[in-house]
């Protein structure tokens, strides 16, 4: 248990209380049809109770279009507030107890404070996210035409230069990954060389790669479009593999859920980085025309499985090798942002969860019998299961709510932060 919880412990208690008799009959009833199938429900409650997916910094607060952006009482206005709330997903939900944090937006002169704040509300930290997409004030040079790739020289050291202080401030969050995501690329034919935007990306990043300590790896995303719609530099996984290729071992491919041409096969594309090495994490969302941030399992839960399916069969092939990072990556833009990240949280444990009731016998066997309706069959009984009263007990049984939900708007945290924390403001522009 933690120092400090930012919730009373004891009405999670109680809430839990209302609820357990209920539970329990759920949880027997779904134990009894599992063991009919082979399956122990306490194995799976235990995976489940051992995943964990971190948290975005950024996340907290509401998001925004290109359109304008509207806030909500009591929303987090510095890192330390950010943190705070996250610790609120952590204590209902059991499965968020790291950090992700994004720099310069979560500059603090003290990371040693902030990261005994983290470890006070039982909190870590994760990979942290450099931004060379934005301008900030009173920058030497502009992105504007490019920061990693860019073919000013001092616009791509200033680049760099941000990528390895963000590794030194990691280090001391206690970090062990550097997140990469650049916006470069062009809007024009003609405006740069594709090959020679890529070249000054790969050279940027072998510094940076030389920079990272002994244990970190860095995980590099690649995005179809946004803010470049003609071309970008990194635009899909198979030159984001190209570039990690040729860092070296500890360069990965980062799979952000939202960042891929309409209907691309994501969970084939887990598969083959997993097959060779190169599978370094996801920023889990969801979305139905492009990159929405939409909150993970909303639009299309049944492909958040799929990816999952992939993912436990990576693990069973090679465990010691497999360790992806998983993060949620949304942008919440009606709903209170801790509400959503619940629900994402939640979404995300119960595709892993239906994953892991797949029948592995069943469906090898129908692969290699090319038996296609049974090796169908074999996800989509899965699938179909109500995985519910497992997340509920393992949520319940680690401190967490049995209803995270509305166990948040019980406790009524959203009026009192909105009590205690400067108002924010109404920004246009803000993606």
């Amino acid at each position: 248990m933690t120092k400090n919880t930012p919730l009373p412990q004891e009405r999670v208690e109680t809430h839990n209380t209302k609820r357990l008799d209920a539970l329990q009959e759920d949880f027997t009833a779904l134990g009894q049809t599992l063991a009919r199938r082979g399956i122990n429900i306490d194995n799976i409650k235990n995976k489940v109770a051992a995943f964990s997916v971190a948290i975005p910094s950024w996340g907290l607060a509401t998001g925004g279009t290109r359109f304008g952006r509207f806030p909500i009482p009591g929303e987090p206005n510095t890192v330390f507030e950010r943190v705070a709330d996250c610790a609120v997903v952590q204590q209902l939900t059991r499965i968020t107890p790291r950090v992700s944090t994004h720099f310069p937006w979560d500059t603090t002169s003290d990371p040693a404070a902030l990261r005994e704040f983290g470890a006070d509300l039982g909190l870590g930290f994760d990979a942290v996210n450099s931004n060379t997409f934005q301008d900030q004030p009173g920058q030497e040079a502009t992105y504007k035409f490019g920061s990693l790739t860019a073919t000013s020289a001092k616009a791509r050291d200033l680049a760099i230069a941000h990528n390895i202080d963000c590794i030194e401030v990691g280090q001391k969050l206690g970090a062990e990954a550097l997140t990469v995501w650049i916006g470069d690329g062009t809007n024009f034919p003609g405006q740069q060389s594709f090959r020679d935007s890529f070249d000054r990306y790969v050279d940027a990043m072998k510094t940076i790669y030389a920079a990272l300590p002994e244990n970190w790896r860095v995980l590099m995303e690649h995005k179809l479009c946004e803010p470049a719609f003609y071309s970008t530099v990194i635009a899909d996984w198979g030159v984001n593999l190209m570039a990690a290729n040729e860092l070296g071992p500890k360069a990965q491919c980062l799979v952000d859920l939202g960042h891929h041409a309409p209907n691309v096969n994501i969970e084939q594309i887990v598969a083959m980085l997993n097959r060779v090495g190169k599978l370094g994490g996801f920023h889990f969302n969801d979305s139905k025309y492009g990159d929405d941030d939409l909150d993970a399992g909303a639009i299309n839960p049944h492909m958040l499985f799929l990816i999952f399916n992939e993912l436990v069969e990576a693990e069973r092939t090679n465990p010691a090798a497999f360790h992806p990072a998983y993060m949620i990556d949304e942008s919440h833009n009606l709903t209170d942002p801790i509400e959503s990240l619940i629900a994402a949280a939640e979404a995300i444990a119960g595709a892993y969860a239906r994953a892991l009731l797949v029948d592995r016998a069943e469906l090898k066997a129908s692969r290699n019998g090319n038996d296609v309706m049974m090796a169908f069959r074999a996800l989509r009984t899965a699938y179909n299961v109500d995985v519910s009263p497992i997340l509920a007990m393992a949520r319940v049984e680690a401190g967490g709510a049995a209803d995270p939900v509305v166990m948040f708007r019980e406790s009524g945290y959203r009026a009192q932060k909105a009590a205690e924390r400067k108002a924010a403001t109404v920004a246009a522009g803000i993606i």
